[in-house]
């Protein structure tokens, strides 16, 4: 077996692919990760502070979002990637573990991202699609961008993350699916979409409605999450699995207002597209020929400097740049222009034989490109055009043309984690590193195992012995290491320990100055929350304040937070507004019910306490065992 497994690997690393895929999966993510720095902007005052607006203890929290949002651009654009990754990677550590994100307002979404973070670190993610690649470029100006090739990568930068943050996440949840009646039913899909906190706005209840439909889903997941780590590996099964699994986290994605998570998990699909699929979806988008010519002094360190600029996002590949001393006498529309002439501008032909110089050339490249379009018609505008002619008069007058000394350049060296410890320790001893490489796959092997046997086998059998105690302890302590710092941890998410007993749930109403009852913008008449109150925030909700054994201490607190929060956005004076404490009857049974979410959601309220302010505390009255009602 581990002869077997060292050839593969050892074939896998030698194989060299296309850096398409990753650096689109680099994009997807940094994205990813900005929407949710919004959403804790947004959510600020409900997230980190004990009452909202009444007890701030982290003043300083929306200036270090703001600056993990630049950070996370800057992965996203690919620009410093190893420094703005291991940034993005600590911060998220760091907010997760020192805030009350975790403790409240988690969900299983943070460490998904911190794993899939963890192996950024490692991904030569920044070979494609990034600010990094131009900056290499304009290191080293004098060279054409024809110079460089595409960038390649070894296989196993795609695969090792797909095994291990999709295949090791599917098999533990699998594990515990088992373990729940609603999935050996076939109900494992149906049941959560029936119950109203979880829903998104969008209604799947002709799906729903379809008992045999569900069935198949649901054993169609047990299927396909038990076997992908398994077959995902191979190329033509491949495609079966990024069909389902895409199918599945799209789903997610649509019907169910933990958003976040469902895009995380899709954005790792990138890593399976075939590479003759992007290699087609190139063909079919980048232009056949360029539709304009640009001709540009090559003795001009500026001039050098911005062809490969443009030529870096012209991603269409609609602009052919040529310096004007080797190619103006091969082109009639300008080679009665005189070479002279042409090295004080930068000049343009379009298939029509139309030229173009100065500023009208940048118009043209804009417009050319596609989807710079609206700002090269910008530029063309009259009264912006005379502004802009007279700053590149400015610039192109004043250029420097280059002498023998700075043709000489030396371009920045690539640092990056995956250079020195993939490409640079495989080419010198590529036997010893492949059997290295397979023993740190075998830890994170062991530290999946570790999880899914603790909590997916013990934990559910019950199998506890006081011999055992010393083995437990230290399970628990690996697992909190794992969990911090790789992302690996039970996925028993949505399960019959968190769906037994969920017949009912809570809302929050206020009485207005004139009398009028209202709803809190928060859960709405039907039982569903609103947005933006998703992600995490549905989380603190349905998750850990509404549960099937609400602890009454822990929903006061997190009732404080909604009330204040949502109440003074509606700037309501809370000193003098009742708020009503709505609960309403539901039922998650482990067999089939016919049209279950309508009745779900069409159930009656009824008025279980009331909450009212007193200065900065304030008083909600509950029954003294509110599971009973």
């Amino acid at each position: 077996m581990y002869s077997y497994l060292s050839t593969k690997f050892f074939t896998l690393l030698n194989k060299q692919v296309p850096a398409t895929g990753l650096g689109l999966f680099r994009i997807g993510y940094g994205l990813i990760a900005l929407q949710e720095i919004c959403f804790l902007l947004y959510f600020n005052h409900l997230i980190f502070d004990p009452i909202p607006y009444l007890d701030v203890e982290f003043p300083m929290i929306p200036a270090f979002l703001g600056l993990w949002a630049i950070v996370a651009a800057c992965v996203t654009l690919g620009y410093r990637y190893q420094t703005t990754m291991l940034l993005n990677y600590a911060l998220w550590i760091l907010f997760v573990n020192f805030t009350p994100m975790q403790r409240d307002f988690d969900g299983g979404f943070d460490t998904f991202m911190i794993g899939a973070g963890f192996f950024l670190l490692f991904m030569p993610a920044d070979r494609a699609f990034s600010l990094d690649n131009l900056r290499y470029k304009l290191s080293n100006p004098f060279k054409h961008y024809s110079y460089y090739q595409k960038q390649t990568v070894t296989a196993l930068a795609y695969l090792i993350p797909v095994a291990i943050c999709l295949g090791f996440l599917y098999f533990d949840s699998a594990v515990h699916k088992m373990f729940a009646p609603h999935w050996r039913n076939g109900l494992g899909t149906w049941l959560p979409a029936t119950q109203p906190y979880y829903v998104s706005a969008l209604d799947f209840s002709f799906l729903l409605n379809q008992k045999w439909f569900e069935n198949a889903f649901s054993y169609t997941i047990l299927v396909f999450q038990f076997t992908f780590p398994f077959f995902f590996w191979h190329r033509r099964a491949r495609i079966v699995y990024l069909l389902i699994g895409m199918s599945l986290h799209l789903g997610i994605t649509l019907s169910f207002n933990i958003y976040p998570f469902g895009l995380g998990m899709l954005c790792f699909y990138l890593l399976m597209i075939p590479f003759a699929w992007w290699r087609a979806i190139g063909n079919f988008v980048v232009a056949k020929e360029p539709v304009l010519t640009v001709f540009y002094d090559k003795e001009c360190p500026l001039c050098n400097r911005t062809v490969l600029i443009l030529n870096h996002f012209d991603i269409f590949k609609r602009i052919d740049f040529k310096n004007a001393q080797d190619n103006a006498a091969n082109n009639s529309a300008i080679s009665s222009i005189g070479l002279e002439t042409l090295l004080t501008d930068l000049y343009a032909v379009d298939k029509k034989g139309n030229v173009y110089a100065g500023v009208q050339t940048y118009a043209q490249i804009l417009q050319k490109m596609g989807y710079l379009k609206p700002i090269g018609v910008l530029l063309a505008l009259p009264i912006i055009r005379t502004i802009a002619e007279k700053k590149y008069r400015a610039i192109a007058d004043n250029r420097v043309r280059c002498d023998v000394n700075c043709l000489v350049a030396k371009p920045l060296e690539n640092t990056t984690w995956y250079t020195k410890l993939f490409e640079q320790s495989f080419s010198k001893k590529p036997k010893s590193f492949t059997r290295k490489f397979i023993k740190i796959l075998s830890l994170f092997l062991i530290l999946q195992l570790n999880s899914t046997i603790h909590f997916g086998l013990i934990y559910r059998f019950k199998l506890h012995n006081p011999l055992l105690t010393p083995l437990a302890q230290a399970s628990d302590a690996i697992v909190l290491w794992s969990t911090t710092f790789v992302g690996i941890v039970p996925h028993a998410l949505y399960l019959h320990d968190h769906f037994s007993g969920y017949d009912h749930i809570l809302a929050i109403t206020y009485t207005d100055e004139s009398g009028q009852e209202k709803w809190l913008p928060f859960v709405n008449e039907q039982g569903r929350l609103l947005a933006p109150n998703w992600g995490r925030v549905h989380s603190m909700w349905a998750n850990i304040a509404v549960t099937p054994n609400i602890d009454t201490w822990r929903l006061k607190k997190l009732m404080t937070k909604v009330i204040a929060f949502y109440g003074l956005n509606l700037g309501l004076d809370l000193n003098k507004t009742t708020f009503h404490i709505q609960m309403k009857k539901i039922n998650a049974p482990d067999v089939w019910e016919q049209d279950l979410l309508h009745k779900n959601l069409a159930g009656a309220w009824s008025i279980i306490g009331t909450a009212r302010w007193m200065n900065k505390s304030v008083q909600i009255d509950l029954p003294d065992d509110i599971n009973v009602l």
